[in-house]
């Protein structure tokens, strides 16, 4: 049944990376499989075995596609036409999930129960943005009023499609709102009709995330301003988002964050804690162990104890995982059977994988049953007893060692001193906070406990203090490329073989079958060939151009909060994934911060050489910068037979009155021998009008053959003298989808289709790949066309759909 299991993984985890669902009749495909495997059922041979193998993971495995086809064909069902994005739209229906603090406002997801607007088709679940409202006069700024899980509302609302932005190496938004339901994301209308119409409406799951609520409130208010308090929320109901990145990148570069969430540890502690204390009281009262059994009873307690804690804890896949493994003994306690720990894990898994089938899709689910899967592998039927100490630390490097291809697959990054780190956090974290958070938290709903939560902030306090030192240490963290599929699974086997138990022969293969983890490196520029990446950073601008040997970054993109800019969450993934550790140039063209933005988490990230940018040397985005220049006329560099020129502003540039931003971005040419790009930043009418002017007696210096559209399609740029001067066979436009600033503009892009240059846009294609090697004609494709998958919107060229 394992096997049939793992196939049934295969299939669902093959239809998971389709760009389209497959027929119907697939449906027939197990039918078919297991009528051959019914034909063979009495017939015996190492053939005939073999065939039945090949049939029960092919059988299993169509019927994985079977499942998780029918119900994506469900949830895509549930969609927002296009016709209802962005216009008003009355709702009634009931706050579905725990409100979190977003920028400026609050977050929630809404299941709604009626459309007041007629002829409206909106989907059954959304997620709503109510932002705080500014008196323009005064600057006083109203908060939006508290909603709490269970509630009845009638809002006002705009919404649209789930579009995220769409990166190599980068979070899928639309693939994470599959998966969570939610078919469209929007606001909450502040001149609407938004009224309260209920204060509880009955269910079950809207009672827990009350509940949730509750608990996070009172934690919070008796922790009041302490520093890791947000772990202990995360701690007691699993609410991530509570704890500050600064925080986060210390448990990341350590290796314990999955201690700093509800992981299957604590849940087990918390199950087999309540198992002890139930099996120890039942079998003390007679009558009660006389009608059942007290092993029977203690396990239906631990059981509804790892039921309770999982669902405080919002059910994640680590949470699923465990529960689902800790039933599984439930019932074999309950029917006086053995399971060894394989079977448990893999009925966890199936169990998982029929409730949520794009699980698949969240690294959580490969980490989580991974590392239970490589303690099993590393502990089980071993010769020898080792000591306490020895074999935690044996099985802590065997779990680090056997997750290490999935993390760099998953996050090209893995902490070297994790085993040192989690060697004191886990008992730590396992065996003293959480539980007194736990006991905290559940006290606090009857009665203070506001010193029982500060004992554990304490013990919390001096375990960071020790985290931070380890991973401020040179070296913590190792940083790879992101390897290919195959080499992933070949690396996986290397280590499978290399902790072999002893007596398995040339155990050190497992070494060599690990090597191409290392040696196989993603595919790069050549000699004299450029490459440009216009990554798909929404409203803003963010480019990485590589030559042979070097790479430089035009733009860093938007700054959306405090803590997340495109600078952390696109780029640096971006620069990371492809193996570039270290960075020649960054040129911040302007200081518009959707240029801008990202440039701080840049610059510590990859610490460039040098800063070419015109924007103020003691701007706080380029803290750190080891080197700054302006950006100027005539500065001019080769790379790899490639040459970059700046052709605006002129120094004179800088001292124009009023002048703005726009018109002083650094504009950078790049002229290879196969072709050249011309990046314009945001310039508009004026330094358009400055470009040409400079070069009316060297109109060659104009002339490429891909341009950057100025300032995203702007109705100020792209004026028709620019176009015919540059005269550009292909041009890109950086824009978010459905622009609040309604770019590109109409008008400007008619421009481009009267002189026939195909437009490519980041909101339709994702990041934007050019490659341009001599001898050959320039190649673009968007990141929506090269990884097409069933969930995303179809790829549009010049507003044609794309061939799958």
């Amino acid at each position: 049944m394992r096997i049939a299991i793992l196939g049934f993984l295969a299939g669902i985890f093959w239809l998971q990376q389709q760009a389209a669902l497959p027929p119907i009749w697939w449906w027939t495909l197990p039918l078919m499989a297991f009528a051959v495997l019914w034909l063979f059922r009495q017939t015996s041979g190492a053939v005939v075995h073999l065939l039945r193998f090949l049939v029960i993971v092919t059988s299993f495995a169509a019927l994985g596609v079977a499942w998780a086809t029918w119900r994506a064909d469900i949830r895509l069902a549930q969609e927002l036409p296009r016709e209802w994005e962005g216009r008003d739209v009355e709702l009634v229906g009931v706050v579905a999930s725990l409100p979190r603090a977003a920028e400026r406002g609050t977050r929630f997801e809404f299941d709604i129960e009626q459309v007041a607007t007629a002829g409206a088709v909106i989907p059954r679940r959304v997620s709503l943005s109510w932002y705080a409202e500014t008196n323009r006069k005064t600057e006083e700024i109203t908060p939006p009023p508290l909603v709490v899980p269970g509630e009845r509302w009638r809002f006002t609302v705009r919404l649209r499609r789930p579009h995220g932005t769409q990166n190599p190496h980068g979070f899928d938004f639309e693939a994470w709102a599959l998966e969570r339901n939610i078919r469209a994301t929007g606001y909450i209308r502040p001149k609407g009709v938004n009224q309260r119409e209920a204060a509880q409406v009955r269910g079950f799951m809207y009672r827990i995330d009350r509940m949730r609520m509750s608990i996070r409130d009172q934690m919070l208010e008796a922790l009041k301003d302490q520093p890791y308090r947000g772990v202990l929320v995360a701690l007691a109901i699993g609410e991530q988002s509570a704890i500050p990145p600064e925080q986060w990148k210390v448990f990341w570069r350590t290796g314990t964050g999955h201690l700093m969430s509800i992981s299957g540890l604590h849940i087990t502690m918390v199950a087999s804690l309540i198992y002890w204390l139930a099996f120890r009281f039942w079998a003390r009262v007679p009558s009660l162990a006389l009608r059942l059994p007290a092993q029977r009873a203690a396990a239906l307690a631990g059981a509804l104890a790892a039921l309770s804690y999982a669902l405080i804890a919002g059910f994640s896949v680590p949470t699923q995982r465990t529960f689902f493994m800790l039933a599984a003994i439930a019932m074999a306690l309950w029917f006086g059977r053995g399971m060894t720990g394989s079977r448990i894990l893999s009925w966890a898994l199936l169990a998982v994988l029929l409730l949520d089938p794009w699980a698949v899709l969240a690294p959580g689910f490969w980490l989580s049953f991974g590392a239970v899967a490589m303690i099993f592998y590393v502990t089980a039927k071993r010769t020898g007893k080792p000591g306490a100490v020895s074999g935690a630390v044996k099985t802590q490097i065997a779990v680090t060692l056997g997750l290490l291809p999935m993390t760099l697959a998953l996050f090209q990054e893995v902490s070297l001193i994790s085993p040192i780190a989690n060697a004191f956090a886990i008992p730590v974290v396992s065996l003293i906070v959480v539980p007194i958070t736990l006991f905290g938290a559940l006290l606090g709903e009857f009665m203070p406990a506001d010193l029982i939560l500060q004992l554990a902030h304490l013990a919390m306090q001096g375990c960071y203090a020790a985290l931070a030192w380890l991973a401020e240490l040179p070296g913590a963290v190792w940083q790879s490329h992101a390897p290919p599929l195959w080499v992933a699974g070949l690396a996986l086997i290397g280590v499978v073989w290399l902790l072999a138990p002893r007596g398995v022969p040339m155990r050190t293969a497992g070494v060599v079958m690990m090597l191409p983890l290392f040696i196989v490196v993603p595919a790069g520029p050549k000699q004299g060939e450029v490459w440009l990446h216009l990554l798909d950073v929404g409203q803003g601008l963010a480019a990485v151009v590589r030559t042979a040997q070097h790479s430089l970054v035009y733009d860093s993109g938007p700054k959306w909060n405090p803590d997340a800019d495109s600078g952390n969450r696109i780029v640096v993934p971006f620069l990371r994934g492809e193996g570039i550790r270290s960075l020649d140039t960054l040129v911040i063209t302007h200081a518009d911060e959707d240029h801008s933005g990202g440039a701080k988490s840049v610059i510590d990230a990859r610490q460039p050489k040098w800063v070419m940018t015109s924007m103020d040397a003691e701007s706080e985005s380029l803290r750190g910068a080891s080197e700054i220049m302006k950006c100027e006329v005539g500065d001019a560099w080769r790379w790899d037979d490639v040459v970059f020129e700046i052709l605006h502003p002129a120094a004179e540039t800088f001292d124009l009155p009023n002048v703005k931003t726009n018109n002083i971005g650094c504009t950078l040419k790049i002229t290879a021998p196969g072709g050249s790009i011309l990046l314009t930043a945001d310039i508009e009418k004026l330094a358009e009008q400055q470009l040409l002017a400079r070069y009316r007696d060297a109109p060659d210096e104009l002339k490429a053959d891909v341009m950057l559209v100025p300032h995203h399609g702007s109705r100020t740029s792209s004026t028709p003298e620019l176009l015919d001067a540059v005269a550009p066979k292909l041009a890109l436009v950086s824009v978010g989808y459905r622009s609040r600033f309604r770019h590109p503009n109409t008008q400007v892009m008619e421009r481009y289709a009267e002189r026939n240059i195909p437009t490519l846009r980041t909101d339709f294609l994702g990041a934007i790949t050019v490659k341009i090697a001599p001898g050959e004609v320039p190649t673009a494709i968007g990141f929506r066309e090269s990884t097409r998958r069933y969930w995303l919107d179809p790829p549009l060229r010049d507003g044609v759909a794309a061939e799958p």
